[in-house]
C-alpha cells in the first residue's frame, strides 16, 4: 500500500459506480464489474490531486426493491425525465435500499472490490462506501429471521398510514401476516423501497454494530445516509420510542480496529455539529450550497465565520447524487464563483462524476444509466485550473482566514498562509453586479510581486495590485512568496 499522509482537508471523488460500468460493459461487448475500472482512471484521480474515491452504490439490492422502483408512479416520471428512451434494464433499484452488506454480484462481489481497493491503494486513493442505518431493504433476510428488529404497525397504521407502512406477507385467508414500516424522516412520508429498522431494541443496535465492523473490513471510509436519524431525540420524534444514543460507541468500535478509518455523515436540520461530536470525521455542508443558490453574499459570510473546529470537519459540495447538477443550478459565471468559495474553503472537498467536465442531468440512484452528456469546455477549463490550485499544499496545510473586517458584502474573501507556503489571496465577488476592492494585495501577501493564478472578471487599478474591481461573479485568487 502507497498511501501518502491524508491532508486535513483532502479531495474526495464520488463515482457512480453503476451507471459507469453499464456504459463500460457497453464498450466492452459485456457485464463489466470492479475488476474492469482501470488503473489508468485511479492514477488520473490521485494525479488531479484525489484522495479518496467514494464508490456510490456497490452494495447487493434485492427483488422486491427493483420491483418497487419500476412500478412507483412518481419515480417513473423522474426516470422517464432522465432518460426518454427508459426501459426496465436501466432501473436495478435504489442503491439505498440495501438487501445485503455484500458486493453486488453483478458487480463482482467482494473479491471484486477487495482487489480495487488495492489497485486504489497503490494510486493512493483510499476507498469510500455507503452505509445505510436507519432502514434495509423491504424484502431483507432480517424481516424473516429477525422480524424484531424493525418496526412494526398494524392494521389501522396500514390503513390510515398507506404511505409508511406494508404488509410483509398474507396468509391463505388474506390477513396480514406482518405490518411492518418503511423507513422515513419525520417530515416525509415512507420510502416505499425500504423496511425501519427499530433502534429502540438494543438487539437491532448490536447487529448494526457488526455490519459496520463487517464494511469496515473492506473499505477506508463510510458515507453514512441520513446519519441525524439515528440521534435519539429524531428517532423518538419520528416513532414515538426511545432509543439509546448509536454513532459514538458504533465508530468507537470500527476506530479501535481500523485506526485510520474516515466517518462522513450525510446531515441536514442543524445537526452537522452533533454528529462532529459524536464521532464523524466530516459532516455534510448542505447549509453552505443553500446560501450559494440563494445567492446572499451577506449569509454566506456569516455561515464561514465559524469556528474553526467546526468548519474543518465540513464536506463541501455543489453537487452529489441526491442534488442537481451544479452546471443546472448556476450558470457558468456564478458556478465558478461558488465554487471557489466553497473548494477554497477549508473541509473535505467532494466533487461529484461529470462534475469537472459541466455535466446537468442528475441521474436517480434507481437508474444504472444516464443520458450521453457534452463536455462544458468554459467550466472544465476551469476545474482544470481549480485542482492545479488546491494542489497547492498550503490549501491543504495552512491556515485560513476570513477577510471579512477588510471586505463587505457582495465581496467576500479569505487568506491561506502558513510558515514554508506561499499565501493564497481568494477575494470573490459573489452578486451580478461589478463590486471594487480597496485591499492592497501585496501587503496583504507580504509579497513584492504577486502572482494572478486564476481570474474572471478581474481589473486592477495598478500593477502594485493596491485596487481592483471585480465584474459580475467575478473572483481572483493571487499568490504571494513563501514565507520562512
Amino acid at each position: 500500500m502507497s498511501l501518502t499522509s491524508l491532508s486535513p482537508f483532502p479531495l474526495l471523488y464520488q463515482y457512480n459506480t453503476r451507471v459507469e460500468l453499464r456504459k463500460l460493459g457497453e464498450q466492452l461487448g459485456r457485464a463489466a464489474t470492479l475488476d474492469d475500472i482501470d488503473d489508468a482512471l485511479l492514477q488520473a484521480l490521485s494525479e488531479q490531486g484525489f484522495q479518496w474515491l467514494w464508490l456510490l452504490g456497490v452494495w447487493q439490492t434485492g427483488p422486491l426493491g427493483q420491483q418497487i422502483s419500476r412500478q412507483h408512479p412518481s419515480w417513473q416520471e423522474e426516470f422517464r425525465h432522465t432518460l426518454p428512451d427508459l426501459s426496465d434494464d436501466d432501473i436495478p433499484g435504489s442503491c439505498f435500499a440495501v438487501y445485503d452488506y455484500q458486493v453486488h454480484g453483478e458487480l463482482g462481489g467482494n473479491a471484486a472490490l477487495l482487489r480495487l481497493r488495492k489497485r486504489a491503494h497503490a494510486a493512493g486513493l483510499r476507498v469510500m462506501l455507503d452505509f445505510v442505518p436507519n432502514h434495509m431493504a423491504p424484502d431483507h433476510p432480517w424481516l424473516e429471521s429477525h422480524p424484531d428488529y424493525f418496526i412494526q404497525g398494524d392494521p389501522a397504521l396500514l390503513e390510515s398510514q398507506p404511505d409508511n407502512y406494508f404488509s410483509l406477507a398474507e396468509v391463505a385467508l388474506g390477513e396480514p401476516v406482518r405490518i411492518v414500516a418503511h423507513g422515513r424522516d419525520p417530515y416525509f412520508p415512507g420510502w416505499p423501497d425500504t423496511a425501519q429498522l427499530d433502534y429502540a431494541n438494543p438487539e437491532c443496535h448490536r447487529a448494526m454494530q457488526q455490519e459496520l465492523l463487517r464494511i469496515s473490513e473492506l473499505c477506508d471510509g463510510l458515507r453514512c445516509d441520513m446519519a441525524m436519524l439515528l440521534e435519539p431525540h429524531i428517532f423518538e420524534q419520528t416513532w414515538g420510542r426511545a432509543c439509546a444514543p448509536f454513532w459514538p460507541e458504533a465508530i468507537a468500535r470500527v476506530k479501535q480496529a481500523h485506526p485510520a478509518f474516515s466517518f462522513m455523515a450525510e446531515v441536514y436540520w442543524g445537526r452537522e455539529w452533533a454528529m462532529q461530536q459524536q464521532g464523524f470525521d466530516f459532516a455534510y455542508d448542505k447549509e453552505l450550497l443553500d446560501r450559494l443558490i440563494a445567492g446572499d453574499a451577506e449569509h454566506i459570510t456569516g455561515h464561514l465565520r465559524a469556528e474553526p473546529d467546526y468548519q474543518h470537519r465540513l464536506a463541501r459540495f455543489l453537487e452529489n447524487h441526491d442534488e442537481q447538477r451544479a452546471a443546472k443550478v448556476f450558470g457558468d459565471k456564478q458556478h465558478q464563483a461558488a465554487a471557489l468559495l466553497s473548494y477554497l474553503s477549508p473541509g473535505l472537498r467532494f466533487f461529484q462524476h461529470g462534475q469537472l467536465e459541466g455535466w446537468r442531468t442528475h441521474i436517480p440512484p434507481h437508474l444504472n444509466r444516464g443520458p450521453q452528456e457534452q463536455t462544458n469546455p468554459e467550466l472544465a477549463g476551469f476545474y482544470r485550473d481549480l485542482l492545479v490550485v488546491l494542489g497547492r499544499e498550503v490549501v491543504h496545510r495552512g491556515q485560513w482566514c476570513l477577510l471579512d473586517a477588510k471586505l463587505a458584502a457582495p465581496l467576500i474573501g479569505f487568506r491561506w498562509s502558513g510558515e514554508g507556503h506561499q499565501p493564497l489571496l481568494v477575494v470573490v465577488n459573489y452578486s451580478a453586479q461589478s463590486s471594487t476592492s480597496e485591499l492592497d494585495v501585496s501587503e496583504l501577501l507580504e509579497a513584492s510581486k504577486p502572482r494572478v493564478l486564476m481570474q474572471q472578471g478581474a481589473s486592477f487599478a495598478s500593477d502594485k495590485f493596491e485596487k481592483f474591481t471585480l465584474g459580475p461573479w467575478g473572483y481572483v485568487i493571487v499568490e504571494g512568496e513563501s514565507v520562512r
